[in-house]
């Protein structure tokens, strides 16, 4: 019988499998996806989407220990085969603060899988970019276009496995996520086989070794990503870090580490200076386009639904 956890508070465990080259973590992201939701209205296939998303990209920033943000998207088809979903992105900075938004064209209901909602075998695709907080003259943010579909053009159905293909085929690491995300929280367990040395794959760095397991091959990682797949979303979402844990592995050998400090949480980082800058950047033209002669520009933020407003005269 499954208890109810009724903590309210977000948070992100990692741990570690003694003596066995795999790690984990797992993160419930609550009020502050609740946040999140307030400020925005999705049907509730797009906050199970945004919601997989901001779950699984929490784990892969606090996984790489990135100096910057890490921005994951999707981006749906165009054109005659445009999908119900133009885009869904997923911003999650070096302290895990998070902000997530969708745009729709179409509606989406009775549609059920990722591979529905973007279209994928009409040119959609995912994009992971990992851009440095303090860029070199000349530096450009990391950027990898992630497949949607299988070396066999088959069209992946969820957010999870669209990131443990880009994993395995891209950063040479086995990877297991399990998601699940309702109205009330996101949550996400990730296992990954450690590399022999080092962290860092997604920021361009290459640490393998000639001496590490081929993809696929470590009985250890198959065997815990195994019983990690057998946590059913239900569960996942109703039962509490330990309990879940603890249902999964309780054979293994686990370490856990002290939970990350500061959780995750939901923070938009748009201002009244930053959309002035922006408007600014505009031509002319674009701007004048935008503004009313009596009521001057009117920007909304996509992310966390503030409005902010520019009179005639600061328009000018």
């Amino acid at each position: 019988m499954i208890s109810h956890y009724k903590n309210t508070m977000s948070e992100l465990h990692p741990f570690i499998f003694e003596s066995l080259p795999v790690r984990g973590a797992m993160v419930r992201i609550t009020d502050d996806w609740q946040e999140l939701l307030a400020r925005r209205s999705y049907p509730p296939i797009v906050q199970r989407l945004l919601g997989d998303m901001t779950a699984a990209a929490v784990l892969l920033q606090h996984t790489v220990n990135f100096h910057g943000a890490l921005i994951l998207q999707i981006v749906g088809s165009e054109g005659r085969d445009a999908s119900p979903v133009k885009l869904a992105v997923v911003e999650v900075a070096e302290d895990l603060a998070f902000r997530a938004t969708a745009k729709l064209v179409q509606k989406v209901s009775g549609l059920e899988t990722l591979g529905e909602l973007i279209n994928a075998e009409h040119h959609a695709r995912c994009v992971i970019t990992l851009d440095p907080a303090r860029k070199a003259n000349g530096q450009q943010p990391y950027q990898s276009v992630v497949p949607l579909q299988d070396m066999h053009e088959k069209s992946f159905q969820s957010i999870a496995e669209v990131l443990e293909h880009y994993m395995r085929q891209s950063e040479q690491l086995d990877t297991k996520l399990v998601l699940a995300s309702s109205a009330q929280m996101a949550v996400g367990i990730l296992i990954q086989r450690m590399p022999r040395k080092g962290v860092g794959n997604l920021a361009g760095e290459n640490d393998s070794t000639g001496s590490d397991d081929a993809l696929g091959a470590n009985e250890d990682f198959n065997r815990i990503a195994l019983l990690a797949a057998s946590m059913k979303p239900g569960e996942l979402l109703t039962l509490s870090v330990d309990d879940s844990l603890h249902r999964l592995f309780w054979n293994e050998p686990i370490s856990r580490y002290t939970a990350v400090d500061p959780a995750p949480k939901f923070h938009c980082t748009c201002s009244r200076e930053r959309v002035a800058a922006m408007l600014k950047n505009l031509e002319q033209t674009q701007a004048e386009q935008m503004a009313d002669e009596k009521d001057g520009i009117s920007v909304h933020c996509d992310f966390c639904g503030k409005f902010y407003r520019f009179n005639a005269v600061d328009a000018q």
